[in-house]
């Protein structure tokens, strides 16, 4: 496959999930040139309850998305279960190696803070019960120690 009819396949893919990317390279490209974090988030839209209640109580809340807009590059590796809504080939693909290398364990939601090089620098395993806001001062106490740094 092309990479143009590759790059505009991870568009119209993201584009389900509105300021979400699956491309990982791209999201370490625009960290970079941004001076971003990136936020991975592992989830199961379809069939993950605890997925759902992270994506509507964090991931859409207000406190959150503005944070977002300003210091995060935003990376979902989705693993549906209906056939509905399976993913291609190259995707399913993509997410797999996402999962090998960044939630071998398979937890659903899992969420992954990175630098722009990949590198872990926080993970929280599970629906993340103390709201955006609370969410967003855990990221935001990462992001400073990491530029003192």
């Amino acid at each position: 496959m092309s990479k143009s009819i590759l790059a505009l396949f991870f568009f119209f893919a993201a584009a389900a999930l509105p300021g979400w990317v699956n491309n990982i390279d791209n999201a370490k490209q625009q960290a970079k040139d941004e001076h971003k974090l990136i936020l991975l988030n592992f989830s199961g839209s379809d069939w993950c309850i605890p997925c759902m209640h992270m994506r509507e109580e964090v991931f859409d809340a207000d406190a959150f998305t503005r944070y977002a807009a300003d210091h995060l590059i935003l990376v979902n590796a989705d693993f549906p279960r209906q056939k509905k809504n399976q993913l291609s080939k190259e995707l399913q693909k993509s997410n797999d190696a996402l999962a090998e290398k960044y939630n071998p364990q398979g937890s659903f939601p899992f969420t992954v803070l990175l630098d722009a090089d990949g590198n872990k620098l926080k993970v929280w395993d599970g629906f993340f019960k103390s709201g955006a806001e609370n969410f967003v001062n855990e990221i935001e106490a990462v992001r400073s120690i990491k530029e003192t740094h």
